[in-house]
């Protein structure tokens, strides 16, 4: 009985849900997008389409390859050739791959050059550097955040505040991980990334991708004016995001008797789409190449299609020291961070942002 009892406790999560207009001068899709930087997977429905159009094929296909380093140091992303050539020429994202943000240290460099630690108390104090306690701690902290702004002149090398931290990461406590490292445009510059871990255990990834054709799936039906639906014409946003996610997760949504493995049926008034394609992508996700989707995505309107809407949708790394920006995050029950958009072709979106119990609202 207690068991059960547990089972149906559902942990708090938040779900923000906005409509607006691609052409609206207030739109913020670009800021969501930018500011989500660690994503590990995006899904693409459209359907009445049977496969992949060319143009999103061709964006999948140049998505940006990305490395697993072995054993790197932290400090070594404070060495001045990294620093100058790979932090401050922008776009570089970097984290610590396989630590676990509620238990192990947890690293993460953002786009715009701010370095994040995510430290259990003992690290913390031994390490010596001003940091903020969690806001997800018990009682009594227990973990701690070290953000360290690499963009800010007075961490130039050379001053005694790069010295300092310096000083503290590589002779006071050696904090190593390995990483997951990728950079926007990386055929393009002068020094490539991969030239600043060759003393280090690496491997050069590119993206799985995996695309697969849906036949008579059955779908609510949504108009874009009307995020709560009206009665016998159209679903609402929230009936129509659990019938994404079960979609997207492979879950039939006819709940026949002949199936034990869900209950779930597809909300009414539905229809029956006689085919769908679903591209899934799966690595290290920069959020430039999920904006070169979106775009795509909007364009794939440009010319009359049976399709009524198309959806994308990201989801970040569980165990990422932040969601959005620098807004710390938790794991939990579940380290959920995601969003979705719906784009409907007369240029209007619903855009879906997720986070679990340990995260602040969604911007």
């Amino acid at each position: 009985l207690t068991m059960l009892t547990d089972l149906e406790k559902c942990p708090r999560h938040l779900l923000v849900c906005e409509k607006s207009n691609f052409l609206n001068e207030k739109s913020r899709h670009d800021v969501h997008v930018a500011g989500h930087y660690f994503n590990y997977k995006v899904s693409v429905l459209i359907p009445e389409c049977g496969t992949l159009p060319s143009g999103l094929k061709s964006i999948v296909n140049s998505i940006a390859k990305y490395y697993l380093v072995k054993n790197f140091p932290i400090y070594k992303i404070l060495e001045e050739k990294f620093l100058e050539k790979q932090v401050k020429a922008g776009s570089l994202c970097a984290l610590s791959y396989k630590t676990r943000i509620d238990q192990d240290n947890t690293f993460a460099l953002l786009p715009t050059g701010k370095l994040v630690l995510s430290l259990d108390k003992d690290t913390y104090e031994d390490l010596g550097l001003e940091g903020q306690p969690s806001q997800y701690n018990h009682k009594v902290p227990v973990r701690y955040v070290i953000t360290v702004d690499l963009a800010d002149k007075s961490l130039a090398p050379g001053t005694n505040k790069y010295k300092r931290v310096m000083w503290a990461l590589k002779e006071k406590v050696q904090l190593r991980s390995d990483f997951l490292m990728a950079k926007h445009k990386p055929d393009e510059e002068e020094c490539p990334l991969a030239s600043c871990f060759t003393d280090y255990q690496y491997k050069e990834y590119k993206p799985s991708v995996s695309t697969q054709t849906l036949s008579d799936v059955p779908c609510p039906v949504i108009h874009s004016k009307h995020l709560k639906g009206q009665a016998e014409e159209s679903c609402d946003s929230q009936e129509f995001v659990e019938w994404l996610g079960a979609v997207t997760a492979g879950i039939e949504c006819n709940n026949e008797a002949s199936t034990f493995l869900s209950t779930y049926c597809c909300p009414d008034p539905r229809i029956i789409m006689g085919k769908a394609c679903l591209c899934t992508v799966t690595g290290f996700l920069l959020p430039e190449n999920i904006y070169q989707l979106l775009e795509e995505i909007r364009h794939y309107f440009d010319e009359p299609k049976f399709a009524p809407w198309s959806t994308l949708t990201v989801h970040g790394f569980s165990d990422s020291p932040v969601s959005w920006s620098t807004a710390e995050h938790g794991f939990h029950k579940g380290g959920e961070n995601m969003y979705s958009f719906v784009i409907f072709r007369n240029d209007d979106y619903w855009l879906y942002m997720a986070t679990g119990a340990h995260d602040a609202c969604p911007p």
